[in-house]
């Protein structure tokens, strides 16, 4: 039986348990909103039902230097391979009703991001919406912030083959993508709180997710 759906509130981050087999549907509520997503395994899985991993640790996390070098591209598609710092397949992508637009390459943003952008030293960021993410799950977050699967962000890579840049999502209201759990995992997202740059239009707003 599906989940209800779960907002990912503007600005902000959640996470979430997946077990194996379990697959989890992002949704682009309004088409304009990245949506951050890290993944990690855990020293040990609680039995179902429950939904708290409490006295886990990180053991491995979702990489994406080691996804596109597994998959000899730079955005995953229907049918690829998630994998760890191990090269292990935490994830596949079962489903993507956007045109595939997402992205591997870019930080998630942070105070220094905003600083460094002009938008001040109290800018919500992804790296402080993950800790905040994973600390109500009881899970102590790593001493890095892993690069991020973005999905719906667009980064286009120029012609020149050495510039890239921050463009608005392709993707419209209500399109999804569809990540099936290899192990049992944390799932993790941020509502990109990036309001400067083009990447959520100028406007973040809320996505959801929904356990299938």
């Amino acid at each position: 039986m599906s989940s209800s759906l779960t907002t990912i509130p503007a600005r902000h981050g959640i996470a979430t348990l997946l077990r194996a087999g379990q697959t989890i549907k992002i949704i682009n509520t309004h088409g304009t909103q990245v949506i951050d997503t890290w993944a990690f395994t855990l020293s040990s899985f609680p039995p179902p039902p429950s939904l708290s991993p409490q006295k886990s640790s990180i053991t491995t996390q979702l990489s994406m230097q080691h996804t596109r070098a597994s998959l000899n591209r730079i955005i995953p598609k229907v049918g690829d391979g998630l994998f760890d710092n191990e090269r292990r397949k935490l994830l596949t992508v079962t489903e993507d009703t956007t045109e595939g637009v997402h992205d591997t390459l870019i930080a998630a943003c942070d105070r220094a991001r905003y600083v460094e952008l002009g938008g001040g030293e109290g800018h919500r960021n992804c790296a402080d919406n993950l800790i905040e993410a994973l600390e109500v799950l009881g899970i102590k977050a790593l001493q890095f912030t892993p690069s991020p699967l973005n999905l719906f962000m667009n980064i286009p890579v120029h012609d020149d083959r050495t510039t890239l840049s921050f463009e608005a999502p392709t993707s419209k209201e209500g399109e999804y993508i569809c990540l099936k759990a290899e192990v049992d995992l944390v799932i993790a997202f941020s509502a990109c709180p990036q309001d400067i740059l083009k990447i959520n239009c100028g406007k973040p707003v809320d996505a959801h997710f929904q356990i299938l």
